[in-house]
């Protein structure tokens, strides 16, 4: 439901909501938040609510401290695992300058751009997402361990998946929350589980690809455990991805082409933001994890590939990212990559449909391949007009200087 302002405050007055959470991610994708009273909504609404800037990722230093948080009113959930009496209430905010401008490093903003740039081009996007996990054990000092919660394999079921009640929960909590999940199921590697989500446009996804992971790391809590995003937690296990599909809504014909090119042509130089970990480096290669630019239909050792369907409407999944990307900056810059194949009428070269997981040296030297360490991926950032021209100077400098 689409909430305006004053229907904001009516709702937080009548419903018996004692917090409003403010939140916003830094530039890596973390979310953060400030709560607030229902005495100082309106206040939120009309002039913002101040942070430090200085002790967030990316977001400046102790000389130019002060951003502000301003809610989005439609954005606002129940958090329902907060107690049904004094209800806890969440907005997305839109993070200003004291002066009233969008703050630069605001990645939610960031891909308010991008999306009003493929508006004003006539296309929308759409986006759905893939995501994976592990879950491990706490100790009895609370704190994760390094055991797996169970030791069951892909699809596989209860009671060999432990998993079962927990992903329920999980999918149970999003549906109340308005996120609808698409399926979910016990992955490939030990404790390992995947939930994925039905398309929607570009914001509300990445929206509740930041949501999701805060819900599955809260259920996950409450039974117990620890949910782990990182790309490969577990060494000579598979690594888990952040599969992100992609498809386009226009008055033109078939687009399919030009997102494909553009996708593989900016993708080397992106992959810092679809990796931007030293871990995301283990992952690639292995596993169902692609290394190399290419694609084909159906073909899960590809960069790109093109699903099968009976539902009608094409689609491409970006197979490279994992779970430490920060969806908004992902999902950005593949509309950027995507227009640009659009509009200069790109199209990829033929179709790789081979296993490049058992394909021979020879053949894997005709293929560009993905940076194989963090380190990498940051010089290609660094050098790359494309990356430049859509993501704020002093976010890549931040994101090349992570180690």
């Amino acid at each position: 439901m689409k909430y305006t302002n004053a229907e904001v405050i009516q709702y937080v007055e009548e419903e018996d909501v004692m917090f409003i959470r403010l939140a916003f991610c830094d530039i890596f994708g973390t979310q953060k938040n400030v709560s607030v009273m229902p005495s100082e909504l309106r206040r939120a609404f009309e002039s913002g609510v101040a942070i430090d800037a200085s002790a967030i990722d990316g977001f400046g230093d102790e000389v130019h401290s002060d951003l502000f948080l301003f809610p989005v009113a439609d954005t606002l959930t129940v958090l329902p695992w907060r107690s049904e009496h004094g209800k806890v209430v969440r907005m997305f905010c839109d993070v200003r300058y004291p002066d009233g401008r969008i703050f630069e490093n605001d990645s939610r903003s960031i891909l308010k751009k991008a999306v009003k740039a493929a508006e004003g081009a006539g296309y929308s996007f759409n986006f759905g997402s893939e995501m994976e996990f592990y879950l491990f054990r706490l100790g009895e000092d609370g704190e994760p361990t390094d055991v797996p919660f169970d030791s069951a394999g892909y699809m596989d079921i209860a009671p060999g998946d432990r998993g079962e009640n927990v992903r329920r929960e999980i999918c149970l909590t999003l549906m109340q929350m308005g996120i609808m999940p698409e399926s979910s199921h016990h992955e490939a590697g030990p404790g390992q589980n995947e939930i994925d989500f039905r398309y929607s446009d570009a914001l509300s996804a990445a929206d509740n690809a930041v949501t999701f992971r805060g819900v599955v790391r809260a259920v996950a809590q409450k039974n117990g455990l620890f949910a782990d995003f990182s790309a490969k937690p577990i060494a000579n296990r598979p690594g888990s991805g952040f599969h992100i599909n992609v498809s386009v809504e226009s008055a033109e014909g078939d687009l399919m082409p030009g997102i494909i090119a553009g996708i593989l042509d900016r993708a080397a130089e992106s992959t810092l933001f679809f990796n931007p970990e030293a871990n995301s480096y283990e992952r690639l290669g292995v596993d169902k994890a692609p290394r190399y630019v290419s694609w084909s239909s159906e073909n899960r050792s590809q960069l790109v590939r093109i699903p099968a369907t009976n539902a009608g409407g094409a689609r491409a999944e970006l197979r490279s990212p994992d779970p430490t990307a920060n969806p908004y900056i992902a999902y950005a810059l593949i509309i950027y990559a995507a227009l640009e194949g659009i509009e200069k009428g790109k199209t990829p070269k033929g179709a790789a449909d081979i296993n490049l997981f058992t394909a021979d040296e020879a053949t894997l030297s005709r293929f560009e391949s993905l940076p194989c360490s963090l380190a990498e991926a940051a010089e290609k950032a660094a050098k790359s007009e494309f990356i430049s021209s859509h993501l704020p100077e002093s976010l890549i400098k931040a994101y090349c200087e992570r180690r």
